[in-house]
């Protein structure tokens, strides 16, 4: 597999900025800046790539940027609701976040995020408008936070052991009840054990364009009853009979590859070649979906409304959504994360690096499945922890 490097591509990732006097101020009131960016930190490639980021903004446009680790933006949510309550409104500790869903929906029903500002960025011009850039989990996102990655769930199998993977929730609990105590999936409210549960409220509501609008208590009684049925059912063929469940997909990763569980999963369609290339799967490990389509989505960056550096959150947002960062975003040797660009926009040797792929990684076209409103969050993961939590 050979991979255009980096440093080669340099000349051809410039991407015409819109310049215009109000971005110029922009820039100029960001040097100096200190940007405290408030991201998941459960991943080294994720934080590797942040620091090159770092770097980059440091070097060119003046601007100190720090990753503050996160495991729960939630938190994240409740400290600027905090501080705002508390008349901190100018000078908060979050300049910029990464946020999507509920978290999005939270901040912008509160009036606690900065903007609008997203569509006003040079780069802008790149970002592919057919993918779900201006909503976000049904919410509009009106500018107020900006696109820098997309994501789909994606399973991981071995195909020395599981060499006809499952294709549905209803094959998912064939192959559960043949394979007893060897699937799982991680326990809400981690993000990809809430994704999984979405996942199958999709396939088995009676009406999925429900799912589009808020919940109501009808709603959420309707749509959910099928689902709550079918984890019933599931539940008892899993590790430890689903009386625990495994904290995180990294533990599922491990566990994989122990073969103590015989599928995994991720949100992110090139893991598993990332996990066979640094040898934490073997080389046999594959990712597929399911035939009718799996979720995704778009992730975000958002400012909040007390950021003390509000414009070099701004620069920062602008760098994450240019050639040369979703190109090196993209690279499965540095993280293999999708790109919101239109890459047909791009320059050729970028086009071609963006379209890489590694062994383990999706290699079929899975439809995307749209997310249900931010709103089904919060309800499907306190009656899942209500039903199976304590267990």
């Amino acid at each position: 597999m050979k991979w255009f490097p980096l440093t080669t591509l340099a000349l051809s990732l410039s991407f015409p900025l819109a310049a215009s006097a109000d971005w110029a101020k922009t820039e100029a009131d960001a040097k100096g800046q200190t940007v405290f960016f408030n991201a998941w930190g459960g991943s080294e490639a994720t934080n590797a790539y942040i620091g090159w980021v770092a770097q980059q903004v440091k070097s060119r446009y003046g601007v100190e940027l720090r990753h503050v680790k996160v495991t729960d933006t939630a938190e994240v949510v409740k400290r600027v609701q905090t501080e705002v309550a508390a008349g901190r409104r100018t000078d908060g500790s979050i300049d910029l976040m990464w946020i999507n869903g509920e978290n999005f929906r939270n901040l912008k029903q509160g009036g606690l995020l900065f903007g609008p500002w997203a569509e006003a960025l040079p780069n802008w011009g790149a970002v592919d408008l057919n993918k779900p850039v201006r909503s976000d989990f049904s919410v509009p996102t009106d500018g107020y936070e900006a696109p820098w990655g997309t994501a789909q769930l994606t399973f991981i199998a071995d195909k020395a052991k599981t060499p006809v993977p499952p294709r549905s929730a209803a094959d998912l609990l064939a192959f559960a009840k043949a394979n007893a105590g060897r699937v799982s999936y991680p326990k809400p409210t981690d993000f990809h054990g809430t994704t999984f549960v979405k996942q199958a409220l999709i396939e088995l509501a009676p009406d999925r364009k429900v799912l589009q609008v808020p919940v109501t208590p009808a709603s959420f009684n309707t749509s959910t009853a099928p689902l709550w049925a079918y984890l019933d059912q599931l539940h008892p063929q899993l590790w430890r009979g689903g009386k625990a469940f495994p904290a995180s997909a990294a533990e599922m990763h491990r566990m994989l590859a122990d073969g103590e569980l015989k599928l995994s999963l991720t949100f992110n369609p090139n893991e598993a070649a990332n996990l066979i290339a640094t040898r934490q799967l073997p080389a046999t490990a594959y990712s597929f979906g399911f035939t009718g389509g799996t979720i995704g989505n778009v992730h975000f960056v958002g400012i909040p409304v007390n950021a003390k550096a509000a414009a070099g959150a701004q620069v920062v947002a602008n760098f994450l959504l240019s050639p040369e960062a979703q190109a090196r975003k993209a690279d499965i040797t540095v993280w293999g994360d999708g790109s919101v660009l239109d890459v047909n926009k791009l320059p050729s040797a970028t086009q071609a690096a963006m379209r890489k792929t590694a062994p383990g990684a999706l290699a079929e076209a899975v439809p995307t499945l749209a997310e249900p409103h931010a709103s089904w969050v919060e309800a499907l993961e306190t009656e899942w922890l209500k039903r199976y939590g304590s267990r």
